[in-house]
C-alpha cells in the first residue's frame, strides 16, 4: 500500500511529494523550506537546520523518528559546505548513524539553497 505523508509543508511546485510511505519504508525529499513555504537562503549550518528540522517532522507526521532512518543522501552544491552539514547532522543523528552519500552537484532546483537531502527511513505501522 502507498500513502502520502501529510507533512504540513507548501505543496511543492514540481510534481512531487516530499513524503510517501509504501511496504513499511518512508521515501522523502528535503530542502530548507519553512513550513509557510519561504526558503531558507541563509548559509549552509541555517540551511541545514531548517532542512533536519523539516526531516523530523516528517518522520513524526508518518509514525517514525530519526532512529528509523536507514539512509540518507546529501546533495550540497559545494563540498565546502560538507564541514558545517556534519555539524547539524550529528546534532539530529546519534551513533548508529544511518548509511551515508554525501554528492557534490553544480546546482539544485530550489533557487538559493546548497542543501538537498533524500532519505529511506523503515517504519513499524
Amino acid at each position: 500500500m502507498r500513502r502520502t505523508i501529510q507533512t504540513g509543508l507548501k505543496k511543492p511546485s514540481a510534481p512531487h511529494a516530499w513524503a510517501v510511505a509504501a511496504n513499511n519504508t518512508l521515501y522523502s525529499v528535503h530542502v530548507p523550506i519553512r513550513p509557510d513555504g519561504s526558503i531558507e537562503s541563509g548559509d549552509a549550518t541555517r540551511q541545514a537546520e531548517v532542512t533536519f528540522a523539516d526531516l523530523e517532522a516528517t518522520l513524526e507526521a508518518a509514525g517514525a523518528d530519526l532512529s528509523d532512518v536507514v539512509l540518507v543522501q546529501i546533495f550540497l552544491t559545494s563540498l565546502k559546505h560538507k564541514a558545517a552539514v556534519d555539524e547539524v547532522y550529528k546534532r539530529f543523528f546519534k551513533e548508529p548513524y544511518p548509511v551515508r552519500a554525501c554528492i557534490a552537484v553544480t546546482e539544485l532546483p530550489t533557487p538559493q539553497t546548497v542543501i538537498e537531502v533524500v532519505v529511506t527511513a523503515a517504519l513499524t505501522n
